[in-house]
């Protein structure tokens, strides 16, 4: 089972692309520290929004979900930004 989350987030207080990219990459180290894909997916050129998409692939769909929702948790421990939008995909 191929699980997929796309996770949409806002960085208020970020003020120029270098500081929003610093805390992305920060976020994807640790994302594929746990074998899971991430990129970022859009608003590249936004230094205030970011799109994530996070991929995980499992033999059961529980175990899938698990990890996937694990890294949104992770995700959401980040005060610089705050999760606006999570949408799930199941392939």
């Amino acid at each position: 089972m191929i699980g997929v989350v796309h996770v949409e987030c806002m960085l208020y207080e970020a003020s120029h692309l270098k500081q929003k990219r610093a805390v992305l990459q920060s976020v994807k180290t640790k994302l594929k520290q746990r074998n899971l894909s991430v990129a970022e997916t859009d608003y590249q050129e936004l230094w205030q929004r970011a799109a994530l998409s996070i991929v995980n692939v499992h033999n059961e769909k529980a175990g899938a979900e698990k990890e996937l929702q694990r890294a949104i948790h992770m995700i959401e421990s980040y005060t610089e930004w705050e999760i606006t939008s999570v949408h799930y995909e199941w392939l």
